[in-house]
């Protein structure tokens, strides 16, 4: 069989395109996913579960061996120690991230789609996404000029009566501060603090793959969904993709199609792209691979949003203690450094009331201070082989750019500082900086040894004040302080520059632009440039990291693309 499409990956992006394609009931769409599928009445319990920390951290559902660098490497000394690897969770499961991320449903700004369309996305701006938001989402508390009410993937909050204590000093930290509360985070685009928006539906989970591959989809005739299927390669006749070949439950088959759509991820698509020979033609040739078209931007310019923690001890009654939710984030903030030429609400700071699933993570709370107008544009995807097989090389270059680090460094200070304000007292003790390190995601890996251990440290921690002090010193701080924080330049910038790591909103690694443009990878529906039936739809052809946790602006993209295939562009 010749399908008219084949989908290489079942995450956000390719959930939307396989609903949106095989709606026209004259096209045969083929959907390919590595992970497990997930259908109606058999989604596992931590994917729909509304605290996702069971989720992301679940080896069944994630690429296991990605490893990237996130600290900035200096190509100017080629001698220099490399940063230590660390552990990047990839959704490999059908919904891909939607399936095991923290929910979180906002847009971004609009400048940052006006930026698209500068940058040569022609058709992105922010008047021109907007009604593709819309059409994504069905908002179940408010309605109006920026929210849809048809959209498959519900969206919701939860507001201030049912936050924990420590979320309800937090906002009235917030408002001390001078920002102000908004109900709606995405209606005009203001600093303040807010209920976040999340895609969850009656304390459930909402996935691309619930919303957009329900039961009534997957009946089409049209629509095959193959799971447990990995793409090796894909196939070529002169410069026309036409077909991949795959291991469908570790056997080999091939597929032939008259367009194959890439929407595996700004990790996996640009790697894709390179083992076919697409791609910067001096790396190509390093790794013996035949250069079938020289577009030196796969694979670079890669993004993400740099974020680190400042954390603290919850006092017990600050807790979440209540069986209303089993969220972890209630409330966050968006606010502007109003730094010259930095468009306004460049900074995010999210509020977690608890830091994991096990014992010691509901103790603590933290604000997760992140740089969401981000300028560092150094990272890059390269192959380490040819094979299939093997993980691509990554390195983000988080803070490569210094309006990030100034950014992130004040924004560090600000949140220590206010740690020791009154009403940040009233809940809290011993605030420290917090890391993300391996030692940290091991404790947080779902294991019985980790349950035992976390159980008893947790204890300890509600002890007496002299022993959770020696403890948290000694085997949770990373050696700062939080008056480092607040009184050394040099210990602030250390830390920032060791903490900061990406929140897994990887992009712009195959960027739609302009053809005169050589960095650009693709055109603004999707084709790469001087390759037939070949496309890319993911967040990799974002030409910039909106102010925004990439879910969203993925399954805009998608809607967007797929209305743009449909119409014959």
């Amino acid at each position: 069989m010749i399908y008219d499409y084949i989908i290489c990956g079942g995450g956000s992006a390719g959930s939307v395109m396989a609903n949106r394609l095989s709606a026209r009931s004259a096209n045969k769409v083929l959907l390919l996913e590595a992970g497990q599928d997930t259908p109606h009445g058999k989604v596992p319990a931590a994917v729909l579960d509304s605290y996702p920390g069971t989720a992301y951290l679940n080896p069944a559902f994630t690429w296991n061996q990605l490893k990237v660098t996130t600290e900035v490497i200096s190509h100017n000394n080629p001698e220099e120690k490399r940063p230590p690897l660390r552990t990047y969770e990839q959704a490999r499961i059908l919904g891909g991230g939607s399936s095991i991320n923290g929910q979180l449903a906002n847009r971004g700004a609009p400048s940052d789609y006006d930026e698209w369309e500068e940058r040569g996305a022609t058709g992105w701006r922010w008047d021109d996404v907007l009604p593709y938001f819309k059409k994504v989402e069905r908002d179940m508390d408010f309605d109006g000029p920026y929210h849809g009410k048809e959209g498959r993937i519900p969206v919701r909050r939860i507001f201030p009566d049912l936050w924990p204590e420590h979320a309800k000093a937090v906002a009235e930290a917030f408002k001390q501060a001078g920002w102000k509360y908004l109900l709606d985070q995405n209606a005009e685009w203001e600093d303040g603090y807010f209920p976040i928006t999340i895609s969850n539906a009656f304390e459930r989970r909402v996935s691309a793959a619930i919303g957009y591959l329900d039961p009534g989809t997957r009946l089409r005739e049209n629509l095959t969904i193959s799971t447990g299927t990995t793409v090796a390669s894909l196939i070529f006749d002169g410069m026309q993709c036409v077909g991949v070949k795959a291991m469908v439950h570790g056997r080999e088959q091939e597929f032939r199609a008259k367009e194959v759509i890439l929407s595996s991820g700004a990790i996996h698509s640009p790697a894709h792209l390179m083992r076919a020979g697409i791609g910067p033609a001096g790396h190509l040739r390093e790794m013996g691979i035949e250069v079938r078209k020289a577009l030196p931007g796969v694979g670079q310019r890669l993004q993400d949003h740099p974020a680190a923690a400042v954390a603290a001890f919850l006092k017990p009654h600050a807790r979440i203690i209540h069986d209303y939710s089993r969220r972890h984030i209630y409330t966050a903030l968006r606010y502007s450094t109003n730094l010259p030429g930095i468009p306004a609400g460049d900074m995010m700071t999210v509020v977690t009331n608890k830091t994991s699933w096990h014992k010691v993570g509901e103790q603590i709370g933290s604000f997760i201070v992140t740089v969401y107008k981000t300028y560092s544009e150094t990272g890059e995807v390269k192959l380490n082989s040819p094979d299939w097989r093997a993980e691509p090389s990554v390195d983000f270059n988080l803070l490569s750019d210094q309006r990030d680090l100034e950014r992130m460094m004040d924004g560090v200070r600000r949140f220590s500082a206010m740690h020791l304000t009154d009403v940040m007292k009233s809940v809290t003790e011993n605030p420290f900086p917090a890391s993300y390190s391996d030692k940290v995601r091991q404790v947080g890996l779902l294991n019985k040894k980790n349950k035992l251990l976390t159980d008893v440290f947790a204890k300890m921690l509600d002890g007496p004040a002299a022993l959770r002090n020696y403890l948290i010193k000694n085997y949770v701080m990373e050696g700062v302080t939080i008056q480092d924080m607040l009184t050394d330049d040099d210990a602030l910038e250390g830390f920032v520059r060791k903490a900061s790591v990406g929140v897994w909103h990887a992009s712009c690694t195959c960027r739609m632009g302009s053809e005169d443009d050589p960095m650009s990878v693709t055109n603004p529906a999707g084709r790469v440039k001087g390759v037939g039936g070949l496309r890319v739809v993911d967040a990799s052809i974002f030409p910039q990291v909106p102010c925004a946790n990439t879910n969203f602006p993925v399954l805009m993209t998608a809607e967007k693309v797929a209305d743009a295939i449909l119409a014959g562009a």
